[in-house]
């Protein structure tokens, strides 16, 4: 065979190496390699089949619509994280490496468990209408834009996945997917619940450190780190962190709560004049023994 009829024939076909093992036993993994018909307008998630429908039916991988819309066949394609049916084989040079996502517990083969991700969704507080949104809701069109961008989430979960939080260290953090949940409620035009304090606490924000990583990755464009992320972030911060905020929504506006934040005031100020010449005095001596 001539130098060219050998090129044209290895261009013919599409080269695969898959991981496969069952669960977490070391024994049963391995990589397999494959060479699968090169057709056009093919897609990776083609060339799996092929293995399963003329090599090996064990192999398992998860699939649905076939059209990105689903979001089912999330894998790792040469150590990106990438739905298989929107990665032409073309678009990759050499052969090509599917593993499972490595951020989720591994089944079997290309198959993860991703079910924490429905404990997390109960987590997060539901909509609520606000105290006063009676009758029929009025609001502007760039109110309801400003939601409507995270509600194209088909829940791949591949920015879970890619994000190092998630996938590496033992942080109670939601991940980037529920974060983009927990904007769409706050800022949905109608919805009257902060927040920020599930967000700050249970939801882990603050371990978040904007790498933008699940923004480049999402399949459906979702700008995840700068139109939910960091208006997430914002809002934590002016309701936790901000003195000049925190000293307004403690003005008080009734006699009684005046009278509620004076005695307040009344009760440290009694705690600091008892403790403080425990504490001072003693600092005195030491600071004089120390500097003459």
């Amino acid at each position: 065979m001539s130098r060219q009829a050998a090129t044209e024939a290895k261009e013919a076909t599409v080269k695969l190496r898959i991981l496969r093992g069952i669960g977490d036993d070391p024994a049963t993994t391995r990589y397999d390699s494959f060479e699968v018909p090169r057709q056009d307008g093919m897609v990776v998630l083609n060339a799996v089949h092929y293995v399963q429908a003329h090599f090996d039916p064990s192999l398992s991988a998860r699939l649905n619509c076939k059209a990105g819309r689903c979001g089912s066949c999330s894998a790792e394609i040469n150590g990106r994280p990438r739905l298989m049916c929107k990665t032409p084989v073309d678009s990759i040079e050499g052969e090509i490496t599917v593993e499972p996502m490595k951020a989720f517990p591994r089944l079997r083969d290309l198959v993860t468990d991703v079910s924490d991700n429905w404990k997390v969704a109960k987590m997060i507080p539901p909509f609520t209408p606000k105290a006063n949104s009676e009758g029929v809701w009025r609001f502007y069109q760039r109110d309801v834009d400003r939601s409507r961008e995270f509600r194209k989430c088909i829940e791949c979960f591949l920015c879970q996945d890619v994000c190092h939080v998630v996938r590496e260290h033992e942080a109670e953090y939601i991940g980037p997917r529920w974060v983009v949940k927990a904007a769409s409620l706050d800022m949905h035009p109608m919805d009257g619940l902060n927040r920020s304090k599930f967000m700050k606490d249970a939801g882990g924000l603050g371990y978040c450190n904007i790498t933008k990583c699940c923004q480049e990755i999402c399949p459906e464009h979702i700008v995840i780190t700068d139109d939910a992320i960091i208006p997430e972030k914002e809002r934590v911060v002016d309701t936790h962190y901000d003195p000049l905020l925190w000293v307004i929504r403690h003005v008080p506006r009734t006699q009684d709560q005046l009278e509620v934040e004076v005695k307040k005031v009344l009760k440290v100020a009694f705690w600091v004049a008892i403790l403080a010449p425990w504490v001072l005095v003693p600092a005195y001596y030491l600071f004089r023994g120390i500097f003459g």
